[in-house]
């Protein structure tokens, strides 16, 4: 049994990827206690007050880290976006036939999956013990599935090019240096940083709910990004609508 994602799980990895985090905030029906709270008594070493000021520390402590960690995602994939047009990366079809060697794909192969491993990390500290399980081990059993997919198509549609690339980058893990020899490409930072709204949406309403703890204000800002998020992806679909 291949390890390849199959077309179908590729053209609709979105909806996948949403399944994870779905089923992951379920899982609260079976374990009701929150990921970060947990740490924080784990760190205070017991079953300490839930209303000291120490137990809210810790756990503010822990959301402002899974903040973190989404703030990470949205960069990286932004980075990654400005040099791989938004088109491409949000396009429900597998693009063989250009290889990108520029920005974050000097250091690693598939910056646009380390993000969402950042996204799951990072949004893992708002669910369950066992929501965080799943959401993490999830998204890197799926992205890992979903890099062997895209390799094999790489390697099939640019031969030994990609090969030497494959040979030079790592697939995950970044180097601190670059591996390869910059390709002259120029980022279009306002396509990467426009295209990966939903992302920033994300780190916003983590931030926003770290401070305040309302899951109301959460919902509030996460929701106003992703309308904005599908408007402007209304409005690059109309400009590249081809003319009847």
């Amino acid at each position: 049994m291949t390890m390849e994602a199959s077309e179908f799980e590729f053209r609709n990895r979105f909806w996948f990827i949403a399944g994870i985090f779905t089923v992951g905030f379920f899982l609260y029906r079976f374990d009701r206690v929150n990921a970060s709270e947990a740490l924080s008594r784990w760190v205070l070493r017991g079953a300490p007050d839930e209303s000291s000021r120490a137990f809210g520390h810790w756990i503010t402590v822990f959301f402002a880290l899974g903040t973190l960690l989404v703030v990470m995602g949205a960069l990286v994939r932004s980075w990654a976006e400005s040099y791989l047009h938004s088109s491409i990366v949000h396009d429900r079809k597998l693009h063989g036939e250009k290889l990108v060697a520029d920005g974050p794909y000097r250091h690693v192969r598939n910056p646009l999956y380390l993000g969402n491993l950042f996204l799951a990390f990072g949004v893992g500290f708002l669910a369950s013990r066992l929501g965080f399980l799943v959401i993490s081990a999830g998204m890197v059993l799926f992205v890992y599935r979903l890099i062997l997919r895209e390799e094999t198509t790489l390697i099939r549609a640019q031969g030994e090019n990609y090969q030497r690339y494959f040979a030079a980058v790592p697939r995950l893990f970044p180097a601190l240096v670059p591996r390869v020899p910059a390709g002259g490409a120029k980022p279009n930072w306002l396509d990467g940083f426009t295209g990966e709204i939903f992302m920033w949406a994300g780190a916003a309403a983590m931030g926003v709910f770290t401070f305040t703890h309302s899951v109301r204000w959460f919902w509030i800002v996460f929701g106003g990004g992703w309308a904005i998020y599908f408007f402007l992806y209304s409005v690059r679909h109309r400009r590249t609508r081809p003319n009847t």
